[in-house]
């Protein structure tokens, strides 16, 4: 399964994470299956977005899109690193 990983700074935590629930509806529309949020140790405003998708071409896509601009400078996120990722192995131990 096709992996996102986005590595960002938001300007206020919880105002970004008022957008990106908003924003559910339309991830899943657009491929994403399954996600967590982190965050860095002592920074709370240093965001993890991991995320399961239907195909890394649905993923770019969506987070390429003008709509998907638009909301991340809304959301108050500062440049994001966006990392393509192809599963080659899970397990629980």
């Amino acid at each position: 399964m096709p992996h996102v990983l986005i590595i960002h700074e938001v300007a206020d935590y919880p105002s970004w994470k008022k957008v990106f629930d908003g924003a559910a509806a339309i991830r899943r529309e657009a491929g994403e299956r399954s996600y967590q949020v982190l965050k860095f140790q002592g920074d709370a405003n240093r965001i993890v977005h991991f995320s399961a998708w239907t195909s890394i071409a649905d993923a770019k896509r969506f987070f390429e899109s003008p709509r998907l601009v638009k909301i991340r400078a809304e959301a108050g996120v500062k440049t994001p690193e966006f990392i393509y990722l192809e599963q080659l192995e899970a397990g629980t131990l």
